[in-house]
């Protein structure tokens, strides 16, 4: 491992492992190309990385355009495994990733409570039900809120935390590097990496669920500044009026478009207390109250969509999180609102969507912890 960190010092070794790991199994040839190296640059900076067990030669053979066909490079999936930690204000989901972020295993643990102590206490078992400690090569967590550097969370509303040194904290527990990231930052370097992103040069991220959560990819770069944990676009208004958000704002994404959001409108119009999957399944099955909710939240995201693909020229949405099975139910009074919204030259606008559950968020932390730990660079 002490070998894989001093490489990762080193830019261009830096950048072929990435365009390995991204588009791999790749040729030697067009991995150059790719880099802008010669052959000879480019065996050089792979000889450690094979020799790390980082990298390793394909099986397969490709003609080469003068002399033997050589073997393309890809990642060695099993050189390390990582964990990965979705934190909620109730739970931490993990999982087991290998280097290429396929989930090998999974664990969940409720919170016994939102002290610090409680919570990195829960986090270590959640680590050691995948493992002994030293079968992992670092620990990735995302969470809810804002992360300051040297991965301090400076603020984890669903936790009530400020200040927290939680990278530290963990490190002292499983002698593990450990990164810290935000929840929405982290999907996404898990979709530019592994997912519905993989080769896009740009493409935005939307989640719903207890929040509203927005993640940006341009030029091949995740934007994350210091603000993309206070999710900002939870305050982007879709109504002139309408039900307020916790802060006051009335009728923007958080005060419409949020699980409990739906929930209440649903209790508002009948009376009723049901789940949002419930209040989904009704409006599927074509209940009038459920029904006329869901499409105007429908429509509400198309706008939502459309405005981020307008501002951002990005032309691919990627639609995730727990409370993104409203793309599927409302998807006719989105696609109408997307339409509504754009310029009709403009290019057609992709929506892809991704899986919902916890699993996937930790993913996205441990995907962190890859890019970090064996890679070090934040993009």
């Amino acid at each position: 491992m002490e070998a894989v960190r001093s490489l990762a010092l080193h830019s261009p070794a830096r950048a072929l492992a990435r365009e390995v790991l991204v588009r791999g199994p790749i040729s030697r040839a067009d991995l150059a190309a790719r880099l802008g190296l010669s052959i000879a640059s480019l065996t050089r900076l792979s000889k450690p990385l094979l020799d790390a067990g980082v990298l390793r030669e394909s099986e397969e053979h490709v003609a080469a355009p003068i002399g033997r066909p050589t073997r393309p490079l890809e990642i060695s999936p099993d050189a390390h495994r990582f964990v990965g930690i979705k934190l909620t204000g109730h739970s931490a989901a993990a999982v087991a990733t290998n280097l290429k972020s396929d989930v090998i295993d999974t664990s969940e643990r409720v919170l016994p409570g939102q002290g610090v102590d409680d919570v990195v206490g829960t986090i270590v078992e959640a680590i050691t039900d995948l493992g002994p400690l030293d079968a992992f090569s670092g620990v990735g967590i995302s969470i809810g809120g804002k992360v300051g550097s040297g991965a301090r969370v400076v603020r984890a509303p669903f936790l009530g935390w400020r200040d927290v040194p939680l990278a530290d904290l963990l490190h002292q527990r499983t002698g593990l590097p450990v990164v810290v990231e935000n929840d929405v930052v982290a999907l996404t370097i898990a979709e530019q990496w592994f997912g519905a992103g993989r080769g896009e040069k740009d493409f935005a991220v939307l989640t719903i669920g207890v929040g509203v959560g927005y993640g940006l990819v341009i030029n091949d770069s995740v934007i994350a500044p210091p603000d993309a944990g206070l999710g900002l676009v939870g305050h982007y208004p879709l109504e002139a009026s309408g039900l307020e958000c916790p802060d006051g704002h009335e009728g923007c994404a958080s005060a419409v478009l949020t699980i409990p959001a739906i929930c209440s409108q649903f209790t508002a119009a009948t009376g009723e207390k049901r789940t949002y999957e419930d209040i989904l399944g009704l409006a599927a099955e074509g209940h009038p109250a459920a029904c006329g909710i869901v499409e105007a939240a429908g429509w509400r995201l198309g706008l939502l969509v459309s405005a981020v693909a307008n501002l951002t020229m990005v032309d691919l949405v990627i639609l995730s999180g727990e409370g993104m099975d409203l793309a599927e139910v409302a998807a006719a009074p989105l696609q109408d609102s997307v339409a509504y919204h754009r310029d009709p030259e403009a290019a057609p606008l992709r929506l892809r969507r991704q899986p919902t559950d916890f699993a996937q968020w930790a993913r996205g932390a441990a995907a962190v912890a890859i890019q970090r730990t064996i890679l070090g660079t934040l993009g």
